[in-house]
Order: C-alpha cells, then sequence, then structure tokens
C-alpha cells in the first residue's frame, strides 16, 4: 500500500469535510484511491458533501452571445479579479463570445479568427498578456442551436450586457412565438444559474454515475437491518431525491416550487400555443473545478525580501 501522506489527507477534507481521522482511515482502506475513499466515506455517512462542485479558483469572464436558435458561450480566465474590471479585457471576452457562435464553440478554430488591430484573436490575447500584464487563457466555449425555436440566454453577476461570473444557455424547440418562447428560456437559464443541474433529462444521467450513487445508497440501507423489499424502497426513494437534485427537469422550479421544471415547461407550451421542448443547456460557472495552489503571503514576502520566514 502506497503511504498515506499529510497532502491526501488534507485533500480528501477538503473534498468531503469529514474529520482526519477519518479520511486517514478511509485512504487506508482504499489503498490511497481518493475516489475510493470518498465513497467509503459516504457509505459510512461520515461525508459532509454527496459531490465536490469544485472550488473557483480562477478568475476572468464568462460570455454569452445569442442569435436567434444559436449561443454561445465562453469561459476566458485570468489571474485576478482585477482584470475582469479592466475594459480592454471586457471586449476582448465579449468579442470571442461572438466569434465562438460563428465558429460552432471550436477554440482552436476561434484562436484563428480576426479580432482586434489586425491581430487574431490568439495575438491579440498575447497582446493583453502583455499590456495588463497577468497570464490568461481560452479555457472552454459551448454552442447550442435548434432548427425550429429559440436559444435564451442569462448571465448572473454581471458586469456589463453579456459578461459576468455564471452564465446560461438554454435551447428550447417550438413554433410558437419565439419572444415567449425565448422568455420562458430566460426564465429556466435563471433557474439553472441558481441551481446548477448537471443533466437535462433522467435519460442524459450516466448509467455508471447511476449505478455508482445506487450502490451507496443500497449499502447505507443494508446497514439499517431491514428486510430486502424494505432496502429497495429505500433506494428508489434515494434515487428520486438523486434526480431532483442533479437533473434540471426533476428540479422543483424556482419561480413556482410546487412544479418541477418539467411542468413549467408544459404550463408554457400551453400559453405559448405550441409544444415546447428542452433541447438542451449549458452552464459555464466561472473557474469552477479549477484548483489553484495555496500560497503562504508571508513566506512570499520574507522569500522577497532575501530572508526567511
Amino acid at each position: 500500500m502506497p503511504p498515506i501522506s499529510a497532502s491526501m489527507v488534507k485533500d480528501l477534507r477538503e473534498k468531503t469535510g469529514a474529520g482526519m481521522m477519518d479520511c486517514k482511515k478511509a485512504l487506508a482502506e482504499t489503498d490511497g484511491d481518493m475516489e475510493a475513499a470518498i465513497d467509503w466515506l459516504r457509505k459510512k455517512g461520515l461525508s459532509a458533501a454527496a459531490k465536490k462542485s469544485g472550488r473557483v479558483a480562477a478568475e476572468g469572464l464568462v460570455g454569452v452571445s445569442t442569435k436567434g436558435n444559436v449561443g454561445a458561450v465562453i469561459e476566458i480566465n485570468a489571474e485576478t479579479d482585477f482584470v475582469a474590471r479592466n475594459v480592454l479585457f471586457q471586449d476582448f471576452v465579449d468579442t470571442a463570445a461572438k466569434i465562438a457562435l460563428e465558429v460552432k464553440g471550436d477554440i482552436e478554430v476561434l484562436k484563428g479568427k480576426p479580432h482586434t488591430d489586425g491581430r487574431t484573436v490568439a495575438e491579440q490575447l498575447t497582446h493583453l498578456v502583455a499590456t495588463i500584464g497577468e497570464n490568461m487563457a481560452i479555457r472552454r466555449a459551448a454552442v447550442l442551436a435548434v432548427d425550429q425555436g429559440v436559444v435564451s440566454s442569462y448571465i448572473h453577476t454581471a458586469i456589463r450586457p453579456g459578461l459576468g461570473r455564471i452564465g446560461v444557455l438554454v435551447a428550447l424547440e417550438s413554433t410558437g412565438d419565439a419572444e415567449k418562447v425565448g422568455a420562458l428560456g430566460k426564465q429556466i437559464a435563471m433557474h439553472i444559474a441558481a441551481s446548477n443541474p448537471q443533466f437535462a433529462t433522467i435519460a442524459d444521467v450516466d448509467p455508471a454515475v447511476l449505478q455508482r450513487e445506487q450502490a451507496i445508497y443500497r449499502e447505507k440501507a443494508a446497514a439499517s437491518g431491514k428486510p430486502a423489499e424494505i432496502i429497495e424502497k429505500m433506494v428508489v426513494g434515494s434515487t428520486r431525491k438523486y434526480y431532483e437534485e442533479v437533473v434540471l427537469t426533476e428540479q422543483p422550479y424556482i419561480m413556482d416550487d410546487k412544479s418541477k421544471v418539467s411542468q413549467a415547461i408544459e404550463k408554457a407550451a400551453k400559453e405559448i400555443g405550441a409544444p415546447v421542448k428542452l433541447a438542451g443547456f449549458a452552464r459555464f460557472g466561472l473557474g469552477e473545478g479549477i484548483e489553484k495552489a495555496e500560497s503562504d503571503f508571508a513566506a512570499e514576502v520574507a522569500a522577497a525580501a532575501g530572508t526567511k520566514k
């Protein structure tokens, strides 16, 4: 078995919220396998979190751009939140989002497209790095489109129109009035910004992810000592709750928490006078999933002064 380092224990504590000794034991029981250790803690009821949402550790901006039945969202990172307030950087992200719309979200193609003053997107980014003095990167982009319908967008904590820390696209297929469909799409996008679903529908849930969740539910239920048929009912109930947490159509709608999102769409379709189908969504939260190394400020100052802390 590989040695269990203090950094491994610390990492597991940050991911689960469990106690130090429990984390150490979990890693020992699973031969240092981090994901298996997370599952071990969850099965024992020792994990304070069912999933890791990702520590926000990168700055910059998320930008969105829509045009009728097509929409794009892009994330461009920088080292500090100061850069997000820089107009040059804001203009860069805004233009990049519009170009992403044209190139269907292909970042490599986007980098070669014209941007400003005869420079390509990639050259303009290099120019900004030299001008502003911070490292920057185009992290990701996504595009949604429908044959008939609308792609709506929403920016949470907008620093200016189309730019902010959370960007959402919602694609709705419908032959109904575009303005009404678009309004519904924006409300759903606001819901997504707040609830952060992982899947659009139950059919979209990764079977491997579901099996892993149900295995944990089953083992925890079995520890209760109840009969097998009761255990299976408990697993069904836990699975239903899981869907309500991670599946968009199963979540309680924030605009009307008495209805699920799927029911809200059905109700809106009646008012619109035409069927409405959720074709997909994309949600970019700035810096989600990026881990930034923690620094010791005092040590940095001491090093800069040529002394030891």
